[in-house]
């Protein structure tokens, strides 16, 4: 309390016509930012109590620039309290928190139409705003609004009822909060994510986490996703002793009657009634990260205790957050929210996010910079993820590489444009050819007339030229050959997402390296002249961005040096390499 007193009256000090009323705002403006702009930046987390409940406060901004941090306050909120400025009605903002609040499953919104005092405690413009704000919740599919007027520098209806409102027949701010059913949001079905597998010595092995749905018994039969094995609960272990039956909320360590195999990041499941499973899904996504989403790109997704490689492979649609209409988009941007499609490397157990918040809820994490990008919402999985299954064959690719007297190879070369990648994969290839190698060379040129035609040079576009080309370049290693990619790959993200298509000593990438200065002045094509003269847009180190390889695992740097000579140095380092390619075990 000295402390928010004094920085009351520091800030009194200097703001001219100040009044000896206390800003209450300074409890939870902690940052200079805040109190220099009088605004709120980031959020603020507050508790009290009264006689009837306790309560935790999320202080949420409300300017556009801060919406993640409004997403992050109110993604474990179970009611919400929007405020609206009487002189100003229904703002922007004021739709754009409300949606995020429904998109989010809050299912209590208090409206409070603050500065009444303002407009001179009207009545009339007190309900028109009302009125407005309940037809735009229910829209949003909002179960209950409550709507009060406040006056908050005078405390006006907020802790208790205000005689200059008597046409107000409602309860103050407090007391509606004291009284409204916000009891947390309860999935059906019986849903633990396995955090941790819990084996101290031989004798015990339980499986740790918070039960996310429904409840669980000594005896109850359960699965664990996404597989199939089944087993029965045998104790059910806390901190306080065993219990008979535990329930959502509570963190547990479950034993079972048999040994099973169980990971972190696994979900045991009601054998009756258990989760989906699937690799794909449609969802909403609100996008966090600074940089754009770009489709097809590789991000972490973080799902309960899961964590597993995902792409956005298509964004059906953006919302306009402000009127909630729906418009097509290649990319989101910052605070942007999208209606997209994701796939994700391996099939996980998840509930629809109206189901079961923990198994609906994920985080898209940057796999460079570990930034969470985006927060989403599930929706349902996608019928071809369920229908679409491998199929085994008996030839794999060690029996055709073994049939050519070579082990598979992917040799991936990047680059500027001029940097000498194309030039020093064909003599690579020319040279391995006349040794009797089964070799193929894709050239990003080559493929842009093929498979890629469709292609341009946005950065999405960028995102989807490599990733169809390293699935192109993983088949032909899965056929036995010899790979060769010469294409600029420009982003580290596309590069790791292609090595990661490979297996152990399948992928090497090789850095073709020239300054910049040293491509212009060879430029074959007259690319670079092109670019500089405004003709060619998105070009490749002039207005879009190079990112070199940071640990290649061959660096050849051409200025100076003559191709045939490094062509040779690669060939040289193949061949006796590990025994040389063509040694196959």
């Amino acid at each position: 309390a000295t402390d928010v007193q004094g920085s009351t009256s520091v800030a009194g000090g200097r703001m001219p016509g100040a009044t000896d009323v206390l800003d209450f705002s300074l409890l939870t403006d902690g940052l200079d930012a805040e109190r220099e702009q009088g605004i709120t930046i980031d959020v603020a987390y507050r508790y009290f109590h009264t006689a009837r409940r306790g309560f935790i406060v999320a202080d949420c901004p409300g300017h556009e620039q801060y919406t993640r941090n409004m997403a992050t306050g109110a993604s474990n909120a179970e009611l919400a309290v929007v405020l609206v400025d009487a002189r100003k009605g229904l703002l922007p903002q004021t739709r754009r928190h409300t949606y995020i609040c429904g998109l989010l499953g809050i299912r209590q919104v208090v409206l409070a139409v603050n500065k009444m005092d303002l407009v001179d405690y009207d009545q009339a413009t007190y309900e028109a705003i009302a009125a407005q704000y309940r037809v735009l919740a229910q829209s949003l599919g909002i179960a209950a609004v409550h709507c009060l007027p406040v006056a908050a520098p005078t405390g006006d209806n907020v802790g208790s009822r205000s005689p200059r409102m008597p046409w107000y027949a409602g309860g103050s701010l407090l007391e509606l909060l004291e009284s409204i059913d916000a009891a947390p949001f309860q999935a059906a079905d019986f849903r633990m994510p396995v955090q941790w597998v819990n084996r101290p010595d031989h004798s015990f092995r339980g499986y740790a986490g918070t039960i996310c749905g429904g409840s669980v018994a000594c005896g109850d039969e359960i699965v664990v996703q996404p597989g199939v094995q089944r087993a029965r609960i045998e104790r059910i272990v806390t901190a306080d002793g065993d219990l008979q039956r535990a329930v959502a909320g509570q963190a547990v360590t479950l034993c079972l009657d048999r040994e099973v195999g169980v990971s972190r990041g696994d979900v045991i499941a009601d054998a009756l009634r258990p989760a989906p499973v699937a690799d794909q899904f449609t969802c909403h996504l609100l996008w966090l990260g600074d940089a754009a989403l770009l489709p097809n790109r590789t991000y972490w997704l973080k799902i309960g205790t899961r964590t597993v490689n995902a792409r956005v492979m298509s964004i059906k649609y953006k919302v306009d957050v402000n009127s909630q209409s729906r418009l097509a988009a290649r990319h989101l941007e910052l605070n942007e929210v999208g209606y997209c499609t994701v796939g994700l490397d391996d099939a996980i157990a998840f509930e629809p996010y109206a189901s079961n918040h923990t198994l609906g809820g994920f985080i898209l994490i940057d796999r460079l910079s570990n930034a969470t990008v985006a927060c989403g919402m599930l929706d349902f999985a996608l019928g071809r993820s369920a229908n679409v299954h491998w199929q085994h064959v008996d030839i794999d690719k060690s029996v055709r590489g073994a049939s050519k007297g070579q082990r598979p190879l992917c040799l991936w070369f990047t680059g500027l444009s001029g940097a000498g990648k194309s030039t020093i994969a064909n003599l690579v290839e020319r040279r391995l050819h006349t040794l009797g190698y089964h070799t193929y060379l894709l050239d990003g040129d080559n493929v842009r007339h093929g498979i890629n035609k469709d292609l341009g040079f946005t950065p999405e576009d960028r995102v989807e030229n490599i990733r169809r080309i390293a699935e192109v370049a993983h088949l032909m290693v899965d056929a036995g050959l010899i790979v060769l990619v010469s294409v600029i790959s420009p982003y580290r993200s596309e590069r790791r997402s292609a090595r990661e298509l490979f297996a152990e000593g399948e992928f090497m990438e090789v850095f073709v390296d020239a300054p910049l200065a040293v491509c212009e002045e060879r430029d074959p094509k007259g690319l670079y002249q092109r670019a500089r003269a405004g003709e060619i847009r998105n070009f490749t180190g002039i207005d879009s961005p190079y990112e070199k390889p940071e640990t290649p695992d061959v660096h050849l740097q051409t200025a100076g040096q003559r191709a045939e000579q490094l062509a040779e140095q690669l060939t040289e380092r193949l061949l006796a390499e590990q025994g040389g390619i063509g040694s196959v075990d």
